[in-house]
């Protein structure tokens, strides 16, 4: 529900964002070659959805974005927000609002004047902008600090101002990028809470972007993991972290991320084992349940990876044929609620996430089970999920 004076968008108002084919390619600069930040990504934002592009630095999120604000200009591909195409139309008439990382605000104006003055230049009246803005600080916990200026607030302050200057704008679309990477981390939690809490609050359309995958999977509805200019899969959070299609999806999503081990497919005993590829000691070897190994039958004697999140390994006081391995604990990390285990085979590394009341010194064997209903395999070669 929304707060009294910023009512939500009406059906008419509402805005689905759509990229057909989009493509930024950014041309070549002294030795440098024509870069491709951006290769030809399609993707549908429905109305009133929060859509959370993550990836890595460089992976064309933040210049999506900005193609979409009409602040970089498409290479190739269409843009719409609603039913219009907007390749062509300037910023300022793309009605949108966009939150930036370094705040933006006019060091010499209040906070009252810096969220009014989007409004002040399209000609509002006084009456309207002084409505708009109270409105805005009551919801963000700004009023007693409107007639400050920025330099008397705190970070977390100044970025609850420029998201109240977006606000007052009550824009189809609401574009954030990065916005709490210059908080510190309690404040960051804070503030996303409070960015979710808008969302439901104004029922926007709101698209968002971070390379934190925490802020991803706590505040989309959806969420668009990208890497070098690609989409890998968009997908709800859970169905992300539970079902990745990708081999990147699934080291990307999670904290701590999904363990990866690279082994071969074997036929021992009328079974398909996974066997992981350790010259150098005694390998893991898992055996398939039967869906998996439905799906390895045509991979026998190729290479292949398996994947466990650190929640499906658990400890045990033996060794459990064909359903768990003996590793080697290099350091604990008790973290209150669980303790961390970081884990050598020897090539791989990983981490499982125990009781905290598991206690061993580093160096010490672990008889580790590997929940066969939680296994994930992934082609050598692609990196593609096999379902």
């Amino acid at each position: 529900m929304a707060f009294a004076g910023l009512a939500p968008q009406s059906a008419a108002q509402m805005a689905r964002v759509v990229l057909k084919n989009l493509v930024k390619t950014y041309p070549p600069s002294g030795k440098n070659p024509a870069f491709p930040a951006v290769k030809g990504i399609d993707l549908e934002i429905n109305d009133r959805e929060f859509m959370v592009l993550v990836g890595p630095s460089g992976c064309g999120k933040s210049t999506t974005l900005r193609m979409i604000a009409g602040l970089e200009d498409i290479t190739a591909g269409s843009i719409s927000i609603g039913d219009e195409i907007v390749n062509d139309v300037p910023p300022k008439d793309r009605d949108i609002a966009m939150v930036f990382q370094n705040y933006a605000l006019y060091p010499h104006m209040t906070v009252f004047e810096n969220m009014a003055f989007g409004l002040k230049l399209r000609k509002f009246a006084r009456e309207e902008i002084s409505r708009r803005v109270e409105k805005a600080a009551d919801m963000l916990g700004l009023t007693e600090l409107l007639d400050r200026k920025p330099k008397a607030l705190s970070g977390g302050q100044r970025q609850r101002v420029a998201v109240g200057r977006a606000i007052v704008r009550q824009p189809k679309v609401f574009l954030f990028d990065e916005p709490l990477s210059n908080l510190d981390a309690k404040m960051r939690v804070a503030t996303r809470t409070e960015i979710s809490r808008l969302h439901n609050r104004l029922d926007a359309t709101m698209i968002y972007v971070t390379h934190d995958q925490v802020e991803a999977m706590t505040m989309g509805n959806r969420i668009c993991v990208m890497k070098d200019g690609e989409i890998m899969q968009v997908d709800e959070p859970l169905t992300l972290y539970n079902e990745p299609a990708h081999l990147y999806v699934a080291s990307f999503i999670g904290s701590p991320p999904m363990n990866i081990f690279r082994g071969t497919v074997l036929r021992e005993d009328e079974a398909l084992w996974f066997v992981e590829d350790n010259p150098a000691g005694p390998p893991v070897r898992i055996t398939l349940p039967a869906p998996l190994a439905q799906l390895a039958e045509s991979r026998v004697g190729q290479s292949i990876v398996l994947g466990i999140r650190p929640e499906d390994l658990s400890e045990t006081t033996a060794a459990v044929s064909g359903a768990g391995a003996t590793v080697k604990l290099e350091i604990a990390e008790p973290m209150g609620a669980e303790t961390y285990y970081y884990l050598t085979t020897g090539p791989t590394q990983f981490i499982a996430r125990v009781a905290p009341t598991a206690k061993h010194p580093p160096g010490a064997d672990i008889h580790l089970h590997f929940d066969p209903a939680k296994l994930h395999l992934f082609d050598a070669q692609t990196e593609a999920a096999i379902r």
